[in-house]
């Protein structure tokens, strides 16, 4: 009988930990660690931050250890990058918990997806080559299946540029896989919706151009734009574009996983920590979420990047290619990665998710450094982000930083008139609930604010006052929750504050 996880807590932990890997890194150029790297190391293990802190009280300083036990993550690679190396890695934990197996630096993850940006360097490449076009209609270069037309293409069509930055108004956010013993579908059934896929046949939804909205449905179609054009698979077709040139010699687009692969690979693990059937899922949407890789290989990608676009390499791309791929297209994204806000220090990134692995590469365009954390946990994403806030303040990154509060007293009677149901209807199904008990104010339920920032608290947790209008939470982060009240003085809305961001919610009246 295979052990859970929870039931083999005591063999996860202490952590296997090992710095610069031992294996040759294949196309990179590996940087000596200075002599405070391992200093600096200790100082990020054991120096995670939480997401908000308070004026005046002392921070909070947790142990990775006791985060990955606390989050039932049992495995966490990472690769940090500076100026075209890859200086230091660090591996923790279980690859597999049932065999004790553990992480290392050339351990394989589900990349999520993170396969999309990667999979863009190759579209990009096909469009130098002359073999796709940026802003052509996709239909022209479709060849075994075409998305179809409607009312909304009758105007503006989809193209390459308008996939890959998630504006050309396709359908399907995302795929979650197949157990190994179910039966896969071929791409041209996964486009068309058909048996044996499960998820929503990919179409059009909203005028291309028009708006941003993540689609994993667009990346498919370019997916089989490229196999059309060039008449190969895509594992062989990103292969030979992509992995080989960049020395990504531990990544795989092949799914399911060959089998000479499968004892390096990481097994994934739900949120509870048990673990997911047969290891992990197939992934045959390959270009949205199918990647094999490590932390070290998808450094290699990010370094290239970071190259080409100063011109200082070209191994993929043209400079001014790469200046495309970088450039605001629709919203924060450039083609195929996010980038950062108007205004803030460059930086491309993207977080990948798949059933039992959660991922994370974050890069400075300019400063050259950047960093991947992979980990084998449905709840990595929580773990991640205090990861990066404590890397954040040991190497004065200007972001990831935690929320800084100031908190203030109010009088148990301020509480009172805050506490019901706020929903933007009724019925709604993003609701928020606030209560008064013992002279605390909680607050649960859940709610979108923007296209990407999306919270949900199962369980109350306590809302601090800023001010007699504003409060937060430490759970979430910048945002923030302000009561307002009507002409007649009456608290009828919640407006919720993230970012540059606002939503509001109504009191809804019994």
């Amino acid at each position: 009988m295979r052990k859970s996880f929870l039931s083999c807590r005591k063999c996860i932990f202490p952590l296997v930990a090992l710095v610069v890997i031992a294996l040759p890194l294949s196309g990179a150029q590996r940087l000596a660690p200075s002599a405070d790297t391992p200093a600096r190391i200790a100082h990020i293990e054991n120096g995670l931050l939480p997401s908000v802190v308070i004026e005046g009280q002392p921070v909070p300083a947790m142990k990775l250890a006791d985060r990955m036990q606390y989050y039932h993550v049992p495995g966490v690679s990472i690769a940090f990058f500076d100026h075209g190396h890859v200086v230091w890695t660090r591996a923790y934990g279980m690859a597999d918990v049932q065999t004790g197996r553990p992480v290392t630096p050339e351990t394989l993850f589900q990349a999520g997806s993170i396969s999309k940006p990667i999979a863009a360097l190759g579209a990009l490449a096909l469009v130098e080559k002359g073999k796709l076009k940026l802003d052509q209609n996709v239909n022209d270069e479709l060849i075994t299946w075409k998305l179809p037309e409607n009312e909304f293409t009758k105007d503006q069509k989809v193209t390459l540029r308008r996939i890959l930055s998630h504006s050309a108004g396709t359908n399907v956010h995302g795929f979650s896989g197949y157990e190994s013993t179910q039966p896969i579908p071929s791409i041209v059934q996964i486009l068309s919706g058909a048996k044996p896929a499960r998820s929503a046949a990919v179409q059009v939804t909203s005028v291309p151009g028009s708006v941003y909205s993540y689609s994993g449905g667009g990346i498919m179609v370019m997916q089989l734009m490229m196999m059309d054009v060039t008449g190969k698979s895509f594992p062989v077709l990103m292969h030979d574009l992509v992995l080989k040139p960049i020395g990504m010699s531990h990544s795989t687009y092949e799914e399911p996983l060959p089998p000479d692969l499968r004892d390096g690979a990481a097994h994934g693990y739900k949120a509870n920590g048990e673990p997911v059937p047969g290891g992990y899922h197939v992934i045959p949407e390959m270009a949205a979420g199918g990647l094999w890789t490590t932390p070290s290989d998808l450094a290699l990608a990010a370094i290239e990047v970071q190259n080409e676009y100063t011109g200082s390499a070209h191994k993929l791309l043209s400079q001014s290619m790469a200046h495309e791929m970088l450039s605001r297209q629709k919203d924060n994204w450039g083609l195929g990665f996010e980038i950062e806000k108007p205004g803030a220090t460059p930086r491309f990134d993207h977080f990948g998710v798949n059933v039992g692995f959660v991922s994370v590469l974050q890069a400075y365009r300019d400063t050259g450094q950047g960093i991947v954390i992979m980990t084998n946990g449905q709840e990595g994403e929580k773990l991640i982000t205090e990861i990066l806030r404590s890397v954040a303040r040991e190497y004065t990154w200007p972001d990831f930083h935690p929320a800084r509060h100031t908190l203030v007293e109010l009088s148990p009677e301020a509480l009172d008139h805050l506490e019901g149901t706020y929903a933007e209807s009724d019925p709604e199904p993003d609701k928020l609930t606030v209560t008064v008990r013992d002279g605390h104010l909680y607050l649960a339920g859940s709610y979108s604010v923007g296209s990407t920032y999306h919270f949900t608290l199962s369980e109350p947790v306590e809302l601090f006052p800023e001010t007699r209008q504003q409060y937060f939470t430490l759970l979430t982060g910048d945002t923030s929750f302000r009561f307002e009240k009507n002409e007649k003085g009456i608290v009828d809305r919640c407006i919720i504050v993230s970012g540059m961001k606002e939503r509001e919610a109504k009191k809804i009246v019994p």
